[in-house]
């Protein structure tokens, strides 16, 4: 967390700025469209990335969908995940995060002033509530980033578990699918270092409702988790080859 802490400590009145606009923009929905909103949210993601040393490269952005709402499904690493992937997908978008990591600096602006959805770990029926609301909105042409292994704890690149019902909102709205693999994001503030690092976020084909219409959400789970996985075994091979080693030093396979 030494990279957030330094950001935040070299950027008090830009951070403060941040915070009131997005506080002023949520209280005054009538003035501030989407748009609007998300636009602020990137401009504050590039003043972190600009002032903590963080570069974020796209791949696969001709994938998303021309029209209409849809989901995209992300593999999980830390709290720069969903900084990251707002960073480089130009249309507004939106995410679903657990209440709790939420509430902290930052995070909770973001998820008020773009109309996220916290869900609260213990709670069903609230839940259920916002994944109902987030099935109509997304109906309504809305895009949002869920993350279904549900949390991370470490893992790095890895892949945990993906939790099926993630994928019952999609199932029920018929939208597309868009996996979402994020490569290095961890190294943002995992670590205790402000080395300059480089995350990669890379959207993968679409899978559309008629392609995952008669499949239970598990297997809609085993197949979204499975591209991920092969997209991110391509990124340590490619990073193998090219004899890539050091955690901090900017990579790119491009």
């Amino acid at each position: 967390m030494l990279r957030f802490y330094y950001v935040v400590g070299i950027s008090i009145p830009i951070i403060l700025y941040y915070i009131l606009m997005a506080n002023y923009m949520y209280n005054h929905a009538d003035r501030y469209d989407e748009n609007a909103c998300y636009k602020l949210v990137r401009n504050l993601c590039f003043t972190l990335q600009r002032r903590g040393r963080i570069r974020t490269i796209a791949s696969g952005s001709e994938n998303l969908p021309k029209e209409g709402g849809y989901i995209m499904y992300s593999n999980h690493q830390g709290r720069y995940d969903a900084l990251g992937i707002m960073s480089v997908h130009e249309k507004p978008c939106s995410v679903v995060m657990d209440a709790e990591r939420s509430k902290v600096l930052l995070a909770n602006q973001i998820v008020r002033v773009m109309r996220g959805k916290r869900l609260e770990r213990n709670n069903l029926k609230q839940q259920y509530g916002e994944l109902k609301q987030l099935t109509e909105e997304v109906k309504e042409g809305r895009r949002y980033i869920y993350f279904p292994e549900g949390g991370y704890d470490q893992n790095g690149n890895a892949l945990q578990e993906f939790r099926p019902g993630a994928f019952k909102c999609a199932k029920s709205a018929e939208v597309p699918i868009v996996p979402v693999a994020i490569y290095d994001s961890h190294l943002v503030f995992d670590f205790n270092t402000l080395k300059k690092v480089t995350t990669q976020v890379c959207f993968l084909e679409p899978i559309y409702y008629e392609e995952y219409s008669n499949m239970t959400t598990r297997q809609i789970s085993e197949m979204v988790k499975s591209r991920i996985e092969a997209k991110l075994a391509d990124l340590e091979e490619n990073r193998a080859r090219h004899g890539y080693n050091a955690k901090f030093k900017i990579y790119s396979n491009g």
